[in-house]
């Protein structure tokens, strides 16, 4: 009868964390879409940055083709999310490897050059040796409002928000912190 309980038990509390995960995923997903300005646009968006990570061979790949590598730096792990602008929320994919993060948006953003309309990519590129800190906060009115600061050595700051994974994406950047920290001691 003990060993029923304690396999039981085990079971329940399985359970319950996969509860847990699916609920912060739901949660995580209905914030990233509703941080855009369009629902609907941001859910194209995640379709369409699915169908160029099929089509394009992988993160890694694109990761490659998007920034400027080194042979021996490997893409540790990419997150969808939001860039905090003064124009509003970027969406696009911040890579973290083993040299750098690196963020680059789903599409490119206008800006004007002189009277000619231009199109780029928006992207911020920190090596690890400048980063100075990862912190995660949430949002005092809506909880479920998560961010991350990311601070560098020269006093920049950049604000992510609307991540799909966002206990991963804290865990990993501030993993990187630390890697990079203890390299350079």
């Amino acid at each position: 009868m003990d060993t029923v309980k304690d396999v039981l038990g085990r079971w329940g509390r399985k359970v319950a964390e996969a509860t847990r995960r699916a609920e912060d995923l739901a949660g995580n997903t209905w914030q990233h879409l509703k941080t855009s300005p369009s629902f609907a646009e941001a859910a194209m968006g995640r379709i369409a940055q699915g169908t160029k990570v099929l089509a394009e061979g992988g993160y890694e790949k694109i990761f490659r083709q998007t920034f400027e590598t080194v042979p021996e730096e490997q893409l540790q792990n990419s997150f969808a999310c939001y860039l905090s602008t003064s124009a509003g929320p970027v969406m696009g994919v911040l890579y973290v490897s083993t040299a750098k993060l690196a963020y680059c948006s789903d599409s490119p953003l206008s800006y004007q050059n002189g009277s000619k309309t231009e199109w780029s990519y928006y992207k911020v590129v920190i090596p690890l040796h400048q980063l100075k800190a990862i912190n995660p906060s949430t949002s005092r009115v809506n909880p479920s409002e998560k961010y991350i600061q990311v601070s560098s050595v020269d006093s920049h700051e950049f604000w992510f928000m609307g991540f799909l994974n966002y206990e991963s994406a804290v865990k990993c950047l501030q993993e990187a912190l630390q890697q990079h920290s203890l390299q350079s001691v």
